[in-house]
């Protein structure tokens, strides 16, 4: 069997999901990509320099103003927007396989 060849954008798509999970491994992302755990460690590698199990921490959400309202709402949205980016992460993956099928 061949090596396969991504799209630069489905791999920095992938490492980005990734970056977005702090609590996924490298295996379950690899396995909800269907590509494998090797692969995703390189593009990991390959696009920061750094070992593929350091994340990039965020700070939390700030609550400075003393508000706990305003800093759920915070958190609803970061995870708003993590749910999307892997939702278009995804359909981005789909679409690229259901070209790779050949019946």
């Amino acid at each position: 069997m061949g090596m396969k060849h991504y799209p630069a954008e489905f791999k920095a798509d992938a490492v980005a999901l990734y970056r977005s999970r702090p609590g996924a491994t490298i295996k379950s992302v690899a396995a909800d990509l269907g590509v494998n755990t090797e692969t995703l460690r390189n593009w990991i590698r390959a696009a920061d320099g750094r070992r593929p199990g350091s994340h990039s921490t965020q700070p939390a959400a700030s609550q400075a103003s003393g508000d706990d309202v305003q800093a759920e709402l915070a958190a609803a949205r970061k995870r708003i927007r993590e749910l999307e980016e892997e939702r278009d992460i995804l359909r981005k993956a789909a679409r690229y396989f259901a070209g790779e099928t050949r019946w």
